[in-house]
């Protein structure tokens, strides 16, 4: 079983063992905490045996931000990105947020397809947004998500 728990700076060493395990190269525990010591940011970590996911978001005036969502290879397939979307949207909602924005590039398929389901709606393209190292870049597209409106199930309206 899979436990999603609020976390602040004192877990940043585990939040960048998750990231660097998602991706190349990944966010340091110096940067994560310096993010988490920023007003409205908010992180959530996932454990089961071991540290598996994490989501950072960070939400102010009445929007929010996934600033980073990342679930360890062996950890993936499993609906715990979704959880912690959903469970961030949450969270936003409660800080007031009226919607939610993140950006993620062209070629995660999979990411796209998990926002798609999500609720999430295309609203623009930043042009060689991500850098890939060896002077290659992609482009990331921006979704938006409208934490008022009714959608589905795993975004449940707030009260």
């Amino acid at each position: 079983m899979t436990r999603l728990s609020a976390v602040g700076p004192e877990a940043a060493d585990t939040l960048a063992a998750v990231h660097w395990q998602a991706f190349t190269p990944g966010w340091s525990a110096a940067e994560l905490t310096e993010l988490l010591d920023s007003p409205g940011v908010f992180a959530l970590l996932a454990q089961a045996e071991e540290p598996c996911g994490m989501i950072l978001c960070r939400a102010v005036a009445g929007e929010a931000e996934i600033l980073t969502l990342a679930v360890a290879p062996p950890a993936r397939r499993q609906d715990l990105a979704r959880d912690l979307d959903a469970a961030a949207a949450g969270l936003a909602r409660q800080a007031k947020a009226a919607e939610m924005f993140l950006e993620v590039a062209t070629d995660n398929i999979a990411a796209l397809r998990l926002y798609e389901q999500a609720g999430f709606q295309r609203a623009g393209l930043r042009r060689g947004y991500y850098d890939r190292g060896d002077g290659v870049r992609t482009d990331a597209v921006v979704m938006r998500l409208d934490l008022n409106t009714a959608g589905p199930a795993a975004y449940p309206k707030a009260d």
